[in-house]
């Protein structure tokens, strides 16, 4: 389906919010089914006594869900967090491109479908991601920090929000070697200007390049998980 952009979108705000009462998808990986070759996934864990948390996890440029899957969903079904996975409406995140707009429209249907599927706790929703994406998360992030409780950005390049609501805590972790995203010229620059705007910051760097370990995935996840909040 196609989402229509709306004003909202173009100012790069969503608008669905989970609720307490929900149907219920079996546990497991599901497409979203709202879009046609470009979708996405959705995958439940296995049912527990507390609502789970949710972390919507976008790709990198020229990206797919699938991959993020691969790299993300062992860890997060040990963890119990429901993972959203919304591919972009181009190659890369619409902002990027150049202004918000599809691409938020996209995800606010990913995630009334989502909220209407699975019932998840409000206080632990995330948002995250890799490359591109993290990019992305910490600008939709730290533009709708009324809903995302959590920012995970993987090897960001940079952050544009829309504005700022709400104070979400936020992850980054970095390849002292990128050389795709340069270390010194994205994160060593973006991680004290967060700093200084007050937010809640574990920042971790690495020996490597352009991936994400697998330790930083679990410290990334651990206060998802617990409802904690992120070292710094």
């Amino acid at each position: 389906m196609s989402e229509p952009v709306g004003a909202m979108a173009k100012q790069g705000r969503l608008l669905a919010r989970p609720g307490r009462e929900a149907g219920s998808w079996a546990p497991g990986v599901s497409p979203l089914g709202l879009g046609a070759g470009r979708d996405g996934l959705l995958m439940l864990p296995e049912a527990a006594a507390d609502l789970p948390p949710l972390l919507v996890l976008l790709h990198g440029a020229g990206g797919h869900a699938e991959g993020m899957l691969r790299m993300f969903g062992t860890q997060a079904r040990r963890a119990g967090v429901a993972l959203l996975v919304p591919e972009s409406r181009g190659s890369t995140w619409d902002v990027i491109l150049g202004g918000f707009g599809p691409d938020v429209a996209f995800l606010d249907a990913a995630l009334r479908r989502t909220f209407t599927a699975c019932a998840v706790d409000p206080g632990r929703v995330a948002i995250g991601g890799f490359s591109d994406g993290a990019s992305y998360a910490l600008s939709l992030g730290m533009g709708n920090g009324d809903l995302f409780r959590y920012i995970l950005a993987f090897s960001p390049g940079f952050a544009m929000p829309p504005g700022k609501a709400g104070a979400p805590s936020i992850y980054i972790s970095h390849g002292k070697a990128d050389d795709v995203l340069p270390i010194d010229r994205c994160s060593r620059r973006l991680v004290p200007r967060l700093r200084d705007a007050g937010y809640d910051l574990r920042y971790e760097e690495f020996e490597g390049g352009h991936f994400v370990p697998d330790h930083c995935i679990a410290t990334a996840l651990a206060p998802l998980a617990s409802g904690g909040r992120a070292e710094h």
